[in-house]
């Protein structure tokens, strides 16, 4: 027999959802008056009312709120999850197919550098110092050491994305190749990232490589056949029935069926989501202003229920290890600075521009703490180093814009240009030539 909510958990249910959404929406445009991505503000949110805060100084009232009904924080979890499903299908259709390949070359040595040193330097941390970082002896630190390498290596496309805005450089030569590299950086993550999860699935070697036999066979489907099967449906459903409405929700649909496909393949449902946004996302029929729609009703109202989730699920008090986030932190900046530094000079940018591209690849997102979290629930990491990760996570993105604009301020400094408003930096990055103009 189906059970379902009775009146008092429908209460208790629309009063979480209601905290949490007000509480996370206000932190969130708070943290846009600041110039900073609204994520800080959402996390910040579940921090405040969650067991770090809230349920530390009113113990009774965070127990009345958000444990008493158990069934009712229950469907709000199941909502979350929905939100998270939906926010990795729009970080997959801002995956552009196209400007990959046009900038391939160039972004791809940002890219793999940017990788290459974080997933290496990482890896060998845990893989060496993993009984003094998780406080936990163990002999099976293959995973571990695989999951922290990726965790660090990834860039937060929507993140980099607010600040390339933030600053007008998104259209320059500058600005295109750190989303080209931001791009690659996800799509290459979440595919290590799914790896893992099928590997500490399997059992034995054969599984192993069956199971990441599995992902990359899916990914293959899913950039060919895949693409091509979902443009079809798309167009079928622009035909026949036509109107954004109708193609939105189609994609919403493909989106869910895509989290079922990886789920049940015990595959996190979250990468199905992403690469069904990539193929939804390549489809001219997924039009910009559609994008835009889904974009602002997840960004709006989904995904703050997830991120505040993040505060609500641990207590950031407690499990706050201060050398657990230094360790963490210094890993994380120092390895990818320099590996996207070092695959920027080896694309034939100056010192300056290369340290710029070198912050805006470090920050960090809402894709670092989906992975955490997905990584936390499947027990492959613990509380501390989640708690770690949010914070690097959370610093990255703060630094990331201010660093990049004096870099870019430095190198006009350096050719001489006077830089009186942010405007000079962009026609230095997107053409040398008006620059010199300028300066005569």
């Amino acid at each position: 027999m189906i059970s379902k909510l009775n009146s008092e958990e429908i209460l208790s249910f629309l009063i979480i959802v209601s905290i949490i959404l007000i509480s996370s929406r206000l932190l969130g445009e708070l943290c846009r008056r600041f110039k900073q991505p609204a994520v800080v503000g959402e996390i910040m949110a579940g921090i405040i009312i969650g067991p770090s805060l809230l349920g530390s100084a009113f113990p009774d009232l965070f127990k009345e709120i958000f444990t008493s009904h158990p069934r009712s924080f229950g469907a709000y979890d199941g909502l979350a999850n929905i939100g998270v499903i939906m926010l990795m299908f729009l970080a997959g259709a801002e995956v552009d197919l196209k400007q990959i390949r046009a900038q391939g070359k160039q972004a791809a040595s940002i890219s793999f550098m940017g990788i290459a040193f974080p997933f290496a330097l990482g890896f060998i941390c845990i893989w060496f110092f993993h009984d003094y970082i998780f406080n936990v002896p163990s002999t099976d630190r293959l995973i571990p050491a695989m999951f922290f390498g990726t965790a660090l290596s990834i860039t937060a496309l929507s993140v980099i994305v607010k600040i390339l805005l933030d600053l007008d450089i998104i259209k320059t030569k500058v600005g295109g190749l750190v989303i080209t590299a931001s791009m690659i950086d996800d799509f290459l993550g979440w595919i290590l990232f799914s790896i893992i999860i099928q590997m500490m699935n399997a059992k034995g070697e054969e599984a192993s490589f069956y199971s990441i036999g599995m992902v990359l066979l899916f990914v293959g489907f899913m950039i060919t056949i895949g693409k091509w099967m979902v443009n079809k449906i798309l167009a079928f459903v622009d035909k026949q029935l036509g109107g954004p409405a109708s193609i939105l929700t189609a994609a919403i649909c493909l989106c869910m069926l895509g989290a079922v496909c990886t789920e049940y393949l015990g595959i996190r449902g979250i990468f199905g989501a992403f690469m069904m946004g990539i193929a939804c996302g390549d489809s001219k029929h997924f039009t910009h202003s559609i994008q835009n729609l889904f974009h602002h009703f997840i960004v709006s109202i989904l995904a703050p229920l997830f991120f505040a989730s993040v505060g609500l699920r641990v207590n950031f008090v407690t499990n706050f290890d201060l050398s657990v986030v230094l360790t963490i932190l210094g890993i994380a900046c120092i390895a990818k600075i320099v590996g996207a530094g070092i695959g920027s000079r080896i694309g034939g940018l100056s010192k300056n521009e290369s340290l710029a591209i070198a912050f805006g690849m470090n920050a960090r997102g809402s894709q670092e703490i989906v992975l955490g979290m997905a990584a936390l629930q499947a027990g492959i990491i613990d509380e501390r180093i989640f708690v770690g990760l949010v914070v690097m996570t959370m610093v990255t993105i703060l630094v990331a814009g201010p660093l990049m604009k004096y870099y870019l301020e430095k190198e006009l400094k350096e050719k001489k240009v006077p830089v009186t408003n942010e405007e000079d930096v962009v026609l230095m990055v997107e053409s040398p030539e008006i620059a010199a103009v300028q300066k005569n």
